[in-house]
């Protein structure tokens, strides 16, 4: 069946915009987009190396990969492969051999909305993964599906160029139009939030936290 590609690459903001996100907490970063938006019911399979980059969406029918093998051809340094599986857990979309291609693409890691297998390869790996679970059982190979369109993973749209920051606490994504105000709001409260610890350390703290 068809693969339809809306584009064949994203377009991508200044590198040191997209890796001053690079530790910084997706919590804090959530706080700043009004606590909205953010994939729910990912969890990390890697070894636990920050993820950071652009998205480059794939979205697929339940339990079939073939979309995934041919963004696999397009993808480049710094996309993050986001793929939209619909939340099925019964089929692995991606496995050991799909993650070696993707490194090999410079690609910044995985989000998927679905399952993966091979964990003990990911595990193993500092190669960023994301997704619901894992099972044995493979997919399907027979699509359809699209490439660079808009995508819901774990209720939160995700667009092709938007970029997405993953951590042990989950996947967060945002417009890049946003980056810049975005990562000196994050700043600001990194700032703040460390003044709080030190006045709870020393005894001076007067609750304003339950207030922010």
């Amino acid at each position: 069946m068809n693969i339809t590609t809306a584009m064949t690459s994203v377009p991508k903001p200044a590198p040191d915009l997209i890796e001053a996100f690079r530790g910084l907490p997706t919590s804090v970063i959530s706080d700043n987009l009004a606590r909205l938006p953010g994939a729910v019911g990912l969890r990390p399979f890697h070894r636990g190396s920050k993820l950071v980059g652009v998205a480059f969406t794939v979205r697929t029918r339940p339990g079939d990969n073939l979309a995934i093998h041919k963004a696999l051809e397009l993808v480049g340094p710094g996309d993050v492969i986001v793929v939209d599986g619909g939340g099925d857990e019964t089929r692995a979309l991606v496995g050991e051999i799909m993650k070696t291609i993707a490194e090999y693409r410079g690609a910044a890691g995985y989000v998927i909305d679905g399952a993966i297998r091979d964990v003990a390869a990911f595990a193993e790996s500092d190669f960023p993964c994301f997704a619901r679970s894992a099972i044995h059982r493979g997919p399907y190979k027979s699509g359809p599906g699209e490439i660079n369109v808009p995508v819901s993973i774990g209720g939160s749209v995700i667009s092709p160029g938007d970029i997405v920051v993953g951590d042990e606490d989950g996947v967060v994504s945002f417009p890049a139009a946003t980056a810049a105000s975005l990562l000196d709001a994050v700043r600001a409260q990194i700032a703040r939030e460390e003044q709080t610890i030190i006045s709870i350390r020393e005894g001076r703290y007067q609750g304003s936290y339950g207030k922010s």
